[in-house]
């Protein structure tokens, strides 16, 4: 009994530095140029271990993006818990993700593309980002950040058009995260806000620039 409970832990710890490989090595180089055979020589095992826990490359980034969710998920819900108001938790969102941009090749993002499945798990997920920007929305509102005349379905709906455009255009080929997050998103989320809210903003902005 106890050598069962040995192996499993010992797969489950193993699952997990797979994940862990192949997420570092997809971000750097693109999916497209990652191989089963460079991650299984890596982690210094046979490839037939490899492909008993992952059938193929597909399955592996599939993991690798839910488990990417997963913790981004759980990253959130630690802000959320901590942060003082909204302001603070978007914009430390903000720094979250820009350095994941900047730490990922383009190539990764349009390698993505060709995988269907992956893409309609993101889709999926995005449902859940909404709500939470619902959430961000409101709770923005009741702290006095976020004017309340603003109509927080039509301002979602707005935001997501946004993702959209940028993504349908490639337009993260052609500017950096930080342009596309102060003339996009950072004028309409100063748009939606009070003078409280935008001096809090000001305030935020000058810390994160330090």
């Amino acid at each position: 009994m106890q050598e069962k409970k040995t192996t499993t832990a010992y797969r489950e710890g193993l699952k997990n530095q797979i994940l862990a490989t192949a997420m570092e090595a997809f971000a750097a180089q693109g999916i497209r140029a990652v191989k089963m055979d460079d991650i299984a020589r890596t982690l210094t095992i046979s490839k037939r271990t490899l492909y008993e826990i992952y059938s193929n490359k597909e399955v592996l980034l599939f993991e690798t993006v839910r488990k990417k969710r997963s913790d981004g998920e759980q990253w959130i819900k630690e802000r959320l818990a901590a942060s003082a108001n909204v302001i603070d938790i978007i914009l430390q969102i903000y720094m979250q993700k820009a350095e994941e941009f900047r730490s990922t090749n383009q190539l990764f993002y349009t390698d993505l593309e060709k995988y269907p499945q992956i893409l309609r798990f993101l889709r999926q997920d995005s449902q859940t980002q909404k709500l939470r920007l619902k959430q961000f929305l409101e709770r923005g509102i009741d702290e006095g950040y976020f004017r309340r005349d603003v109509n927080t379905d039509l301002v979602m709906l707005s935001f997501e058009a946004l993702g959209e455009n940028i993504q349908r255009h490639s337009l993260y080929k052609l500017y950096t995260f930080d342009e596309l997050f102060f003339n996009v998103f950072m004028v309409m989320l100063r748009g939606i806000s009070t003078q409280q809210g935008i001096e809090e903003i000001d305030n935020s902005m000058k810390n994160i620039m330090k």
